[in-house]
């Protein structure tokens, strides 16, 4: 069996999708389906290449049990269209950014990361960049529910 391939995918790469790469891996362990899945993140944006998550969103994820240490921010490249069977972006202006430069005949793998939460009023994973403590705690949330509804939906 091959294995689900998925990309989250946020502006830089230092909040939002490594926070979403780690907890779907925890998830995943948690499940014992860790061999079933290929996950990864990244940004549209190179702002931050190379550098480990953002130390608030490593401390929210540390405090409820999620290890993002390993991570390192990446940008997109036009390889990922193809071998990843997921694309979620965190918002749609990320969704808009990735079907600019994803070829035809992979737009269907583009997706909102909370089309996965469909009991959640927000449709974007909001940027906690610029806010306090409660934006990650909040980005953290959504990201847990979302990456139950989105292994739902995949097995």
């Amino acid at each position: 069996m091959s294995q689900i391939k998925v990309l989250f995918v946020c502006m830089g790469n230092i909040c939002r999708s490594p926070t979403a790469e780690g907890v779907f891996n925890k998830l995943l362990e948690d499940r014992q389906l860790s061999d079933r899945f290929l996950i990864d993140s990244a940004g549209t944006h190179a702002y931050h290449v190379g550098n480990s998550p953002d130390g608030r969103a490593s401390q929210t994820a540390k405090q409820r049990g999620v290890d993002l240490h390993s991570l390192r921010a990446r940008q997109v490249n036009v390889d990922d269209f193809e071998h990843f069977d997921h694309i979620l972006a965190m918002d749609t202006d990320n969704a808009n950014i990735l079907r600019a430069d994803c070829p035809a005949e992979h737009q269907h793998k583009i997706k909102l990361f909370l089309d996965f939460a469909p009991e959640q009023d927000e449709r974007n994973v909001p940027d906690p960049y610029y806010g306090g403590q409660n934006g990650f705690d909040h980005v953290f949330d959504l990201v847990e529910v979302a990456s139950d509804g989105f292994l739902d939906a995949v097995l």
